[in-house]
């Protein structure tokens, strides 16, 4: 398995796609942060934070997690190469987790750069460190929760399908939808505890309350249980189309 994980994650960087998806997150995150004026923008906030990023990288991810994961089995069936990988001593449990963890892993190393503006707003508060850490980690660990379940979603959309557009689509519009759909459709609702019941269902929720800082266990299992259910998903699909 890791043989298949470093090939897969080493395939991100022998074409264009991974250093793309990198740079595009890095620029548009810097540009709002730093440049653009506006409420994302950190010294125009007043405040010791990095809400900006953490606002904007779900959203931008919606678009560039499909974009990393369409290729990951829509390419190998287009190719026919998927035939010639299933013919090999290799569980489907450890092809699909292999592909899973080399998605995600690139979207971590995106994230490795903005640590940056960690630095560079502990070092800008006043005084020095006056940045609340605890919610800073809180989010990146969401953060990186919200990646899991992005990459999860696209890889099973990537082996429902041959055409790579199609795969994208798919994946952005459930991420979408696992996203933000539940909460508008809480909203539908005039009862609080029904529209709080709905909005559990989607994603949002419980990155938000990693965003402050609060690392509940429900909100871990969660997450794990929509990432299992997606990669369980995809191997269920693979082992159909044998």
């Amino acid at each position: 398995m890791l043989v298949l994980l470093r090939k897969e994650f080493s395939t991100f960087f022998s074409s264009p796609m991974g250093y793309i998806v990198i740079g595009v997150f890095l620029l548009i995150t810097g540009l709002f942060l730093w440049v653009f004026r506006g409420e994302y923008n950190i010294m125009d906030n007043g405040y010791a934070n990095l809400n900006g990023l953490f606002i904007m990288a779900p959203w931008l991810y919606l678009f560039l997690v499909p974009a990393i994961t369409m290729r990951l089995f829509a390419e190998e069936k287009r190719t026919g190469t998927l035939e010639l990988l299933l013919s090999r001593p290799i569980s489907r449990a450890s092809i699909v987790l292999s592909k899973y963890l080399a998605g995600l892993l690139l979207v971590v190393v995106s994230l490795v750069p903005t640590l940056v503006y960690v630095i560079s707003v502990y070092c800008m508060g006043d005084p020095m460190g006056n940045l609340d850490l605890g919610g800073t980690w809180g989010s990146y660990i969401g953060l990186v929760f919200l990646a899991g379940v992005y990459v999860a979603i696209g890889v099973f959309a990537s082996s429902l399908t041959d055409n790579q557009i199609i795969a994208f689509i798919i994946a952005a519009v459930l991420s979408g939808v696992f996203y933000y759909g539940f909460d508008l459709m809480g909203q539908m609702s005039n009862n609080g505890s029904t529209q709080a019941l709905i909005s559990s269902f989607g994603i949002s929720a419980h990155y938000d309350a990693m965003s402050r800082g609060v690392i509940d266990s429900r909100d871990a299992v969660y997450f794990l249980l929509v990432i299992a259910a997606f990669v369980f998903g995809t191997k269920l699909i693979i082992e159909k189309q044998e």
